[in-house]
């Protein structure tokens, strides 16, 4: 499975190719998964670009999305703490809102992981539990009580060096274990975003791509569109997997 990240934190600096609106996540998404992609991730924005909780801008977005993709493609969105870094404030945004993402992303190195973990479950929300390189997210997810519950894990290799970044994935696994039994998604970002995809074919693990976590195609062209870059993820992965037969 090749999920699409369609735009995490990035703005308007990173070029027109980004989108912003539900408008233009909706069609990105829907070309996305007409070249491929089998899930989908994203970051609801207010006008200004910013990420958000908002009910209302993420029921918009949402509802656009799903207006343009089967009800096949399971839609999730982030609940990164840069969204709403109050805790509270994040449980309750949850708590509040209309219209429910199929999965929701909870990064278990920030504070109140575990009751926004909780806050989502409670609501029919699947959980993926985003462990990142370089924090002691694996440990508290291996001590968490939620973690057998949770939809999968997403490994972040948040090492973007493309000589170091497949050693990265590496050691986060091992840190990772058996994860609790659950699925693992793995995946890298900027430099690291190929090398680590390639690495998820060899293993055989499913992974992401999107302009969430890369701007760049394999061979460092600038990617013209997430469908673009869903496309050559397959044929990557593909390549890296077939080697191993």
């Amino acid at each position: 499975m090749v999920q699409l990240c369609v735009n995490g934190s990035r703005g308007g600096a990173d070029g027109a190719v980004v989108p912003l609106s539900p408008e233009a996540v909706a069609e990105s998404v829907a070309e996305a998964v007409a070249a491929g992609a089998g899930d989908v991730h994203v970051h609801p924005k207010t006008p200004c670009g910013r990420d958000t909780l908002s009910p209302r801008v993420l029921a918009a977005t949402l509802e656009a999305i799903r207006a343009r993709v089967p009800s096949s493609v399971p839609v999730g969105v982030t609940t990164g703490a840069w969204a709403e870094p109050d805790p509270a404030a994040r449980v309750a945004r949850i708590r509040s809102w209309p219209v429910l993402p199929d999965h929701a992303s909870v990064n278990w190195h920030e504070p109140g992981a575990e009751e926004v973990a909780a806050a989502l479950i409670g609501r029919g929300v699947a959980v993926e539990a985003g462990i990142w390189s370089g924090t002691d997210g694996a440990a508290r997810f291996l001590r968490s009580p939620l973690g057998p519950q949770v939809l999968r894990v997403l490994a972040e290799v948040t090492d973007t060096d493309p000589a170091s970044a497949r050693d990265s994935a590496r050691a986060l696994l091992t840190g990772l274990g058996t994860a609790h039994g659950r699925p693992v998604l793995l995946h890298g970002e900027d430099g690291g975003a190929w090398p680590v995809l390639r690495l998820a074919g060899r293993l055989g693990l499913a992974t992401r791509i999107g302009l969430e976590d890369t701007l760049s195609l394999p061979d460092g062209t600038r990617a013209a569109s997430n469908a673009e870059l869903v496309t050559a993820a397959l044929a990557e992965w593909t390549s890296a997997r077939r080697d191993v037969g």
